[in-house]
Order: C-alpha cells, then sequence, then structure tokens
C-alpha cells in the first residue's frame, strides 16, 4: 500500500505548489497512519521525497508529544 502511495504522490505532486507541498505531504502521511501503515513501511517507500519524510518526521514527533501529555494528565488524574 505504501509503494502504491508513493507512486501515487510522485505523479500528483508535480501538479502541487511547491508551497503547497509541505502541507500535501502533511496529509498525506496522516492518512496513511490512519490506515495502519508502518511509519518504517512509509520511511522505506518514499525514501527519496523530502517533503514526506519531514512530514512523517514531524508527525511523529506530535505523536510522541501527545502521549508524553497524555501520561503526564493520567499521573496527575491518578494522585
Amino acid at each position: 500500500m505504501s509503494q502504491l502511495a508513493s507512486e501515487i504522490w510522485s505523479e500528483l505532486k508535480r501538479y502541487i505548489n511547491t508551497v503547497d507541498r509541505g502541507e500535501a505531504a502533511d496529509t498525506l502521511v496522516a492518512v496513511l497512519v490512519d490506515h495502519d501503515i508502518d511509519a518504517d513501511d512509509i520511511r522505506d517507500a518514499f525514501k527519496g521525497d523530502s517533503e514526506v519524510k519531514r512530514a512523517l518526521t514531524s508527525y511523529l514527533d506530535d505523536a510522541e508529544d501527545s502521549e508524553e501529555y497524555d501520561e503526564e494528565y493520567e499521573d496527575e488524574n491518578d494522585e
């Protein structure tokens, strides 16, 4: 699935304005993750695409921050 997404992205990104590609890559990564595509599979399929790699890194950082916040919130409520 991630390989197909990579091929589609390669064909479609030329129709996306350069300034909008980052946001489009963010959306692409979010959709792939929402469909249970593993981050390593995404990284492998898009290894030559800087926009998608940046979007994946950002997504994973945000997810990690969210998990840390959730853990802190749970700890505060347990007391």
